[in-house]
């Protein structure tokens, strides 16, 4: 949950910050958006994950996020690189919820 919050925080504060290093050029609002929109999202889950029984639902968001990203990197190739690395992200905490739920 730790590196959650983390990356969530990383996300709302420095979305500029990491679509110009990902894509280069200038960063249309709207990205910007979405990027903040993903941080609160990833807050809201970590916040989720306390509450007993969400463990699967949790991973199956992440495993959602993941795949989609991974699309979207396949079809975006300016934005391939934040996409790609917002998916090994996600997949890490998929693979870390799953692994959780089971345990």
């Amino acid at each position: 949950m730790i590196m959650r919050i983390g990356w969530a925080v990383v996300l709302v504060t420095m979305p500029e910050r990491l679509l110009r290093a990902a894509g280069g050029g200038p960063v249309p609002p709207a990205a910007v958006a979405v990027v903040r929109a993903l941080g609160v999202r990833h807050l809201l889950q970590a916040g989720a994950s306390v509450v007993p029984g969400t463990g699967t639902l949790s991973a199956l968001a992440d495993t959602v996020h993941a795949a989609s990203c991974a699309g979207f990197a396949a079809g975006s190739p300016r934005w391939r690189r934040v996409a790609l690395a917002d998916a090994v992200v996600e997949a890490g905490f998929a693979v870390a919820g799953w692994r959780a739920h089971r345990d």
